[in-house]
């Protein structure tokens, strides 16, 4: 059941988060104040929005709280002509436990597997050139809309899986895919450009691609051990994890393939010649009997 939580459970997470997580907050009859220029007035209905039904008083809710507030505060310090030359496009998988939220989705690439949104670099203090994802809500509480931005990010995403493929046929085919600009792997999956340069080729105009990780993706998996994928983005921190399970790409579609079965069949098919797989330079391989 979604709690809805009262001023007085609130106020007493603002104060834990301003004392866990130094945020400076000023309280206010209705809400906080982050203390400016400009000042930032923070409604407890805005509050309420940033628990997004999370328990107020659960460490959870307080991380929530925390973020939220740090966001607000970050938009308030860029001007809107800084944030236009500042945002990104960023991908997220469908089920991360961090997707934004459907309101962020810009275009979600067919497929159900990966959605894009807007991003901003410059908002996180310790990391200024990390883009950080800011849902929908966010920003109309900032009174910022991004909408008009979206043709000039969609062009960025292009150009950078542009040139991420122009690197990849300049390097061993063995050689991961790496991020590239302000684009991490995950996103770069929403690039057209990229697609079509990795799945073309290959034999029915499909690719198997592992992404575990946001800053690492696999574009061999004949080369690598079955359950590399799925262990690899269980050790992967939640906040730099990709896709749990290997993904089929083609020009037009992302799809992660489904729970258990064969996860590198189609690599196997479609990825060598005959029946005969080589098994040398080998990331990890799986020694079977019989």
């Amino acid at each position: 059941m979604v709690s809805w939580p009262e001023p007085p459970e609130l106020r007493r997470c603002a104060l834990a988060v301003a004392v866990l997580h130094d945020v400076d907050i000023l309280p206010a009859t209705d809400g906080v104040v982050l203390p400016g220029p400009p000042e930032v007035h923070v409604r407890w209905a805005e509050c309420r929005r940033a628990l997004s039904g999370t328990p107020a008083d659960s460490d959870a809710g307080r991380a929530r709280l925390a973020r939220w507030l740090l966001l607000r505060r970050a938009l308030a310090d860029h001007p809107l002509e800084l944030l236009q030359r500042n945002a990104r496009p960023w991908g997220s998988p469908v089920d991360s436990p961090l997707h934004p939220g459907m309101d962020w989705v810009r275009r979600r690439v067919l497929g159900d597997a990966l959605d894009l949104g807007f991003a901003f670099v410059g908002l996180d203090r310790a990391n200024p050139e990390r883009p950080v994802p800011v849902p929908a809500r966010l920003l109309a509480s900032a009174k910022v809309d991004p909408t008009p931005w979206w043709t000039e990010a969609v062009v960025y995403l292009e150009r950078m899986g542009e040139m991420a493929l122009d690197r990849l046929k300049r390097s061993n085919p063995r050689t991961p895919l790496r991020p590239m600009g302000d684009c991490d792997v995950v996103t770069l999956l929403g690039s057209m450009t990229l697609r079509a340069g990795i799945a073309t080729p290959a034999a029915h105009g499909m690719r198997t691609v592992a992404v575990p990780m946001r800053n690492r993706g696999w574009l061999d998996l004949s080369r690598i051990d079955p359950a590399f994928s799925q262990a690899a983005a269980r050790l992967t921190d939640i906040t730099e994890r990709g896709f749990a399970r290997p993904l089929l790409v083609t020009r037009e579609e992302v799809v992660q393939v489904r729970p258990g079965g064969d996860v590198t069949r189609a690599a196997r098919e479609t990825q060598n010649d005959g029946n005969v797989i080589d098994l040398r330079d080998v990331l990890y391989h799986r020694f079977t009997t019989g």
